[in-house]
C-alpha cells in the first residue's frame, strides 16, 4: 500500500511518518503543498491520501481533493484537519472524501482510521459522529438523516434498554428494531452496538 501524507506543518508530517513506519506496512510519501502533492500523486499513484484542509496557494486542502478524485475516482482521501465543526466535516464528505478525523484525535484512532479507509471503508472520528448524528451527510453516497423511528431507538438504547426493550416499548417486532440498529450503524459509520450505545448515550447526556 501507498500513502501520501499531505501537510504544510513539518512537525505533524515528521511524527505522522513515525506513528505510520511503526504501525503501518506502507510506502510512505509526503507534501507540504498542492503543487508537490500533485506531483506526487501523479508519478506515484498513492492508495490513500491523508490530506490537510489548510494548505498554501490554490483552493486549499478541498480543491486537491477535488483534482485527486478526477484524476483517480478510486483514490481514499482520509481528511486530517484542525477544524471539527459540521460544516467542515459534511463539505469534505459532499466532496468525495472517505473519511474525516481532527488533529485532537489519538495517535490509535488515527492508524485505526487509515487502516479503515485504506480497506474501502468510512470512517468519522468518534467524537464527530456524535456532534453529526442529526446531519444528512455521512457519506459520499450522501445517506438520510437519521428518521424519527431511529432517534427514538437511540434515545431508548441510551436509557439502557435492550433491542427486546425497544421492540416491546415501540410496538414493533424484534427484527425490525434489529435491523433498524443496523442501518443506524451504517448511517454513522460504526461497526458495534456497544459504540452505537455509547453514541447514544452522548447524544442524549445532559
Amino acid at each position: 500500500m501507498k500513502i501520501l501524507l499531505v501537510d504544510d506543518h513539518t512537525v505533524v508530517r515528521e511524527g505522522v511518518r513515525r506513528l505510520l513506519v511503526s504501525s503501518v506496512d506502507a510506502i510512505l510519501f509526503d507534501a507540504d503543498s498542492s503543487k508537490s502533492a500533485q506531483a506526487i500523486f501523479a508519478a506515484e499513484k498513492p492508495d490513500v491520501v491523508v490530506l490537510d484542509l489548510n494548505l498554501p496557494g490554490g483552493g486549499g486542502g478541498l480543491d486537491l481533493l477535488r483534482r485527486f478524485l478526477t484524476d483517480r475516482p478510486d483514490v481514499r482521501v482520509l481528511i486530517f484537519s484542525m477544524h471539527s465543526s459540521a460544516t467542515y466535516v459534511m463539505r469534505a464528505m459532499q466532496a468525495g472524501a472517505y473519511g474525516y478525523i481532527t488533529k485532537s484525535a489519538s495517535a490509535a484512532e488515527l492508524v485505526e482510521a487509515i487502516q479503515k479507509v485504506a480497506s474501502g471503508l468510512h470512517y468519522l472520528q468518534r467524537d464527530l459522529v456524535t456532534d453529526l448524528a442529526g446531519s444528512d451527510i455521512w457519506t459520499k453516497g450522501q445517506k438520510p438523516a437519521l428518521s424519527t423511528k431511529e432517534l427514538d431507538i437511540l434515545r431508548l438504547l441510551a436509557q439502557g434498554k435492550t433491542l427486546s426493550d425497544i421492540a416491546r416499548d415501540l410496538g414493533a417486532p424484534y427484527k425490525t428494531i434489529a435491523n433498524a440498529c443496523t442501518g443506524i450503524k451504517n448511517k454513522l459509520m460504526v461497526e458495534r452496538t456497544g459504540e452505537l450505545i455509547r453514541i447514544a448515550i452522548e447524544m442524549h447526556s445532559g
